[in-house]
């Protein structure tokens, strides 16, 4: 038989493992509300109903290439249903899915049951754990008591303590609470944060317009709305230290992005119910609509999934905008709001077509929320003004040097450039732009760390001249790495280039093939095609991080070999480091940074802000010395490790003058860019543009330095290499000498670029009054002449 088509696939699923609970909520929509279909169910699921549920979930990711399904063990009390049924559950589920489908298993429990062994085996299974749990012991007991009218608050922190073990923290979800307006809005969020909980979900209770919500006659028109915002207030000043889903689905939607929770926004539904019997049902909260109203008629044993998304119900709840009722589609902030919960919307005689019951209250909440948030998008102009070098600043660099706040204030120019371009190109990319001006707001530290990887901005620029080797993909590349930063969950299509998933600054997974995966993160893992990350997952043959060469001073350079814009550079870019090159790289960054700081403390001094990424590239013809800067990344030079350290030292110096230079130039006019004439730079057989000769006149005035340096200290171990340091530093002073005098006469530069001219001269001149000898003068004359 063909498949029948399904407007959206399922991804989400409740299975019921076990059909009773051991508290006596009063506010459960179970038992308490109006379908009694509980008590025709068996108490726990079978083996027989999980081995049939695990098949139709496995055949329903193949048949829609899904990349990951979400199972959330469920009940009743899930952990009534006991540690063999939860282990089978998992084993079956995940042996169903098939290569490329990644299990996110949760389980959604009370607590009270909650135990050391309990966790033992969420860890072994990976299952991660929510709680349910309404604040404080004053909120909690209004509602979550035993039959006996116990109180359970105590037995649930005892639980979270231990989700709070170093040991079991990366089991703990987070935290569900079922709002009561009579409890003190924050007095419950702040008994809620003390916990520490990954994220915390607050829930409107289950209502219809049959059976409203409970308004105090002392509360206002808007009491779940008020209730809600004292919390947003208080979440808001404290810095929003935990996700809260609700909010960040408002936040979202504002935005035009996609909901956190089926209570808000537009989204079509992906949900489907499995209960203890095999049978499928809709959402368990139209438990409290009407007698019946989940069930669908199908089963496990003889339907598939995609006829269970044939039911009018199911496709309701999966038609959007076109499924509200009229006063629902022509209000200011329904695609925020959604109309509501599907079940808030029911009443007998006119069915779901109503808008929520709750609905003054998430008008209020919705518009306060929009009112008191900056408009969506990066800043458009984030930092520094359009010039952000001080008169004093410009005439330091002028001189080839630049202290650390001299250099961070050409990096924060640099940052804001990036964003700049970025927002260029955020029409072309709606759901990755939407989750980076989400992080702009709730985590900029961890966004603006992934935006100042240099080859951000490399990227951007290739997209924008619509350089045919560009994509798109790198924006979702930058939200990803910026997201896991931040600690977020999230699901996000990726890129998969060349068998691998990349994340500027953190590195790449080998996930095999092409095309796009779905990367989806929970708390302190991600899962991409299957493969699974998290802080424990050591370098190797599927994850490939980035790797740091830490130096003296606490500085630190990442050294690039994952990023696939890299390529920037002149010279092609070398491939991963194996481990013996990767010492060898770190020994000689070492090295040459202390002999910076020793012999060129001018021009270093700027590298702790200027310099984050240091790009492996191959050696150059016959295993000659190569280095270049790029001029779209800012912060970044790459390098052919040479032999020595004193060379490598050397080559960061010259390639960091162009990373300085470069960044000033965006900002600051120093030659008339209508000049196109060709002008002789010393050091080269052919004539160079005019800011190629600015750029390495800037360049050679450390390599004179660091000539200068060696030859004034005497420095080599023979007198043949100290008569190479003296003729090297005849040759660069007077190449430089001779192209700085070349600029001057140019014609072609601006007053600004005139003091550049000047400093430049100072700079090189303190150099040409050491005596170096008639023989290097002699040798350097000739070289000169031979170029």
């Amino acid at each position: 038989m063909l498949p029948v088509p399904v407007q959206r696939p399922f991804t989400q699923f409740v299975l019921k493992v076990h059909s009773r609970c051991d508290l006596s909520c009063d506010h459960c929509y179970v038992y308490e509300h109006a379908d009694t279909s509980w008590r025709g169910k068996p108490r726990s699921v079978s083996e027989h109903v999980l081995k049939a549920t695990a098949a139709r979930v496995g055949e329903h990711a193949r048949a829609h290439r899904l990349t990951a399904v979400h199972v959330v063990l469920h009940g009743g009390e899930p952990l009534l249903a006991g540690p063999a049924v939860l282990r089978s559950a998992a084993e079956l589920l995940r042996a169903a899915l098939p290569e490329g489908c990644a299990l996110d298993l949760r389980i959604h429990t009370n607590a009270v049951r909650l135990s050391e062994d309990f966790c033992e085996l969420f860890a072994e299974l990976g299952i991660k754990v929510g709680v349910s749990l309404d604040g404080d012991r004053v909120a909690n007991d209004r509602h979550r008591r035993y039959a006996d009218g116990r109180s359970s608050h105590a037995t649930v922190l005892a639980a979270l303590e231990l989700l709070r073990r170093p040991a079991y923290h990366h089991l703990y979800a987070g935290l569900l609470c079922t709002i009561d307006v009579e409890n003190d809005p924050v007095a419950v969020y702040d008994a809620l944060v003390e916990l520490s909980p990954p994220r915390i979900d607050f829930l409107l209770p289950h209502a219809t317009w049959d059976e409203p919500p409970k308004h105090p006659d002392h509360l206002g028109p808007t009491p779940y709305a008020d209730w809600l915002l004292a919390v947003h207030e208080r979440w808001t000043a404290h810095g929003r230290p935990v996700p809260v889903r609700i909010f960040d689905s408002v936040h979202r939607t504002l935005r035009g992005r996609s909901s956190l929770t089926e209570s808000l926004g537009l989204d079509p539904a992906g949900l489907v119910v499995v209960e203890t019997d095999g049978t499928f049902e809709q959402a368990d909260s139209l438990k409290t609509a009407f007698d019946g109203a989940p069930q669908t008629g199908f089963d496990v044993f003889t339907h598939t999934l995609d006829q269970v998304a044939t039911h009018p119900g199911m496709m309701e709840r999966q038609s959007g905008l076109a499924g509200l009722n009229q006063q629902c589609r022509s209000c200011s902030v329904v695609r925020s709001c959604g109309g509501g919960l599907f079940a808030h919307r029911y009443r007998t005689d006119r069915g779901f077509d109503n808008p929520s019951v709750f609905c003054g209250d998430l008008m209020t909440l919705i518009t306060t929320i929009r009112d008191q948030t900056a408009p969506a998008g990066l800043p458009a102009q984030a930092g520094p003004a359009a010039r952000p070098l001080t008169e004093a600043q410009l005439d330091e660099l002028a001189t080839g040097f630049g202290t650390r706040s001299t250099v961070r204030a050409l990096a924060d120019a640099q940052l804001g450039l990036t964003r700049k371009l970025l927002a260029a190109l955020s029409a072309r990319d709606a759901e990755p732009w939407s989750l980076l001006t989400e992080l702009d707001d709730a985590a900029p530290h961890a966004l603006d760390t992934v935006l100042a990887h240099p080859y951000a901005r490399a990227w951007a620029v290739r997209c924008l001249e619509d350089d045919p080797g560009a994509d798109l993909g790198g924006l979702a590349e930058l939200a990803a790495a910026a997201a896991l930063r931040a600690g977020r969950e999230f699901e996000l299509p990726v890129p998969v280039r060349e068998g691998a998933v990349h994340l500027p600054t953190l590195g790449r997974v080998l996930v095999g093939g092409a095309g796009k995966a779905v990367l989806h993160a929970t708390a302190g893992s991600f899962t991409v095609r299957g493969v699974t990350i998290d802080s424990n997952t050591p370098d190797g043959p599927v994850w490939q991080p980035v790797r740091r060469a830490e130096l003296a001073g606490g500085l630190t350079l990442a050294l690039e070999d994952t990023d696939p814009q890299r390529d920037a550079h002149q010279w092609p870019v070398a491939g991963r480091l194996p481990e013996a090159e990767l010492r060898a790289w770190s020994h000689g960054l070492r090295e040459a940074w202390e002999l910076l700081e020793r012999d060129l403390p001018e021009y270093a001094a700027g590298f702790p802000t200027g310099l984050t990424t240091v790009t492996p590239l191959r050696p150059g013809p016959d295993g000659r010395d190569v280095s270049a800067a790029a001029r779209q990344a800012f912060g970044a030079v790459g390098i052919a490790r040479p032999n020595t350290s004193s060379t490598l030292a050397l080559l960061l110096a010259h390639e960091f003058q162009h990373v300085k230079l470069g960044a000033v130039l965006d900002f600051h006019a120093l030659y008339d860019p209508a000049d196109d004439r060709r002008y002789h730079a010393p050091w080269r057989p052919d004539p160079r543009p005019l800011e190629a000769l600015l750029q390495g006149t800037y360049a050679h005035l450390a390599v004179t330095a660091y000539w200068g340096t060696r030859v004034r200290a005497a420095v080599g171990p023979s007198r043949e290499a100290a008569e190479r340091a003296r003729v090297q530093l005849a040759t660069w002073r007077g190449h430089t000498a001779r192209a700085v005098e070349t600029l001057a006469e140019s014609g072609s530069l601006t007053a600004l670029g005139l003091r550049f001219t000047d400093g430049m001269r100072s700079t090189v001149g303190q150099w040409l009054s050491l005596d170096v000898g008639p023989a290097a003068e002699r040798a350097a004359v000739e070289r000169a002449a031979a170029t």
